[in-house]
This record gives C-alpha cells, sequence and structure tokens, in this order.
C-alpha cells in the first residue's frame, strides 16, 4: 500500500491518527494504545514509513494489531499457547558434557529457575540429556495462573518473546524486570552458541538467527513501552 498520510498524531485516547483520521487494525478496529510510551513508538513506526508501507518493516505495530485484533476477543487460547512452555522449559534440559557447557548453563540457568521458585512457589524437574520430563501439575498451573494476568498487549509481546528464547521461565523473568533483554538472549543462545564455536555457523542458520532476534527485539521493545507510562 503507498504511504497516504501526511502528518502522524494521537489523540488523547493513545489512538494513532492520520491526517488527522482514525488509524484502523487490519480487523478495522481502532489503533489504540494502553501507555503514552507505546503509542508514541508506534506513531514513529508510521512517521518512518517512506513511499509504501510494507508491514515487516512495522513490527510494534504488528504486535499491537494482535493484541487488538486477535487476542483481546478471546485471550484464553494464547495464554494457554505461551504457557505450555513450562512443560519443556529451555532451563530444564542440561547436557552431560562437556564439563565447560555444563558450567555455562548452570550459570545462566541455575538463577532462573531459583527465581521461579521463590517467585512463584513452584518446582521445576531438571534432566541431563533431550529426553522429556514431566513437570508438577502445580507448577505448570501456577505459572499459567502468572501468564494469564498479562493484558493482551503484554501477551502479544510473551508470545513472540517465549517463542524466541524457548523459556517461560525467562520470559516471565523479563516481563518483572529481573533479567534484561540482553541477558535473557545470551541465556537462551547457550547451546547454539557452543555448537558455533566448535564448529562454525552457516549463512542459513546466521540469517534465520537474525531474524529471530529481531523479532525478539521488537517484542522487548514494545514490552518496555508498555510498562512506561
Amino acid at each position: 500500500m503507498k504511504r497516504f498520510w501526511n502528518e502522524v498524531s494521537l489523540d488523547e485516547g493513545g489512538g494513532v491518527l492520520l491526517d488527522g483520521r482514525t488509524a484502523r487494525t487490519p480487523g478495522r478496529a481502532r489503533l489504540a494504545l494502553p501507555t503514552a510510551a507505546l503509542a508514541e513508538v508506534i506513531a514513529e513506526e508510521w512517521r518512518g514509513v517512506a513511499e509504501t508501507l510494507d508491514p515487516r518493516l512495522m513490527p510494534l505495530t504488528g504486535l499491537a494489531n494482535a493484541a487488538i485484533d486477535r487476542i483481546a476477543p478471546d485471550p484464553a487460547p494464547f495464554v494457554k499457547d505461551i504457557a505450555r512452555y513450562a512443560e519443556s522449559d529451555l532451563t530444564c534440559y542440561r547436557a552431560e558434557t562437556p564439563a565447560e557447557l555444563v558450567a555455562r548453563q548452570k550459570a545462566a540457568w541455575n538463577p532462573l529457575l531459583d527465581w521461579a521458585r521463590r517467585r512463584y512457589d513452584v518446582h521445576f524437574e531438571t534432566t541431563a540429556g533431550v529426553m522429556h520430563v514431566d513437570q508438577p501439575e502445580a507448577t505448570l498451573a501456577r505459572i499459567s495462573d502468572a501468564v494469564a494476568t498479562y493484558d493482551p498487549f503484554a501477551l502479544a509481546a510473551l508470545q513472540t518473546i517465549v517463542g524466541a528464547t524457548g523459556t517461560i521461565v525467562g520470559t516471565l523473568a523479563l516481563a518483572e524486570g529481573v533479567i534484561d533483554p540482553d541477558a535473557l538472549w545470551r541465556a537462551a543462545q547457550i547451546d547454539e552458541d557452543w555448537q558455533i564455536e566448535k564448529w562454525g555457523d552457516d549463512e542459513l542458520a546466521t540469517r534465520a538467527r537474525e531474524a529471530k532476534r529481531a523479532d525478539f527485539d521488537a517484542a522487548t521493545r514494545f514490552l518496555a513501552a508498555l510498562t512506561r507510562r
């Protein structure tokens, strides 16, 4: 779609205006944001559009559209999708060898699990290897309850973050300010970084990793703006 507006502004309710007219989501709902900070960063995406609107260059707008059109009408499926990562959280699957990799995982992942145990009164079973280990039902229920406390805008960001990292524990820690985005990304990439150090990388893997990081960065920016008033 060609750019058809000159000026981007915001109304008093956090809605994006294009030449004074209300911007709409793909579902034709009003594009309105719950915080001034989030409204401003999304307005900046619209201001940055050149001659042609490319949704791939507007990831925060995409997250807002998802929150409004897809999640808000029925959050339950999205809560379930996010919370299911507790069944196979990245931090629960450890290497048996070599010792250096085991130590890296322990240093990055144990503090996250310790925080989750204190914060939610849960216990996570860990295992060495890739064979599935069942988690206590109480743990799964409490993590699901924790995810359900977030509004549709936060859920849009959390869904992307947990998909990029594979850890609901780390995602919730990020949402609560316990870990910063760069630290969480490094923690989630320990296994992949190890493989790259030992065997090198290839172009396709690098491009896939960069795309995942871009999605992660957009979601963490969205979440940060959402929590600023």
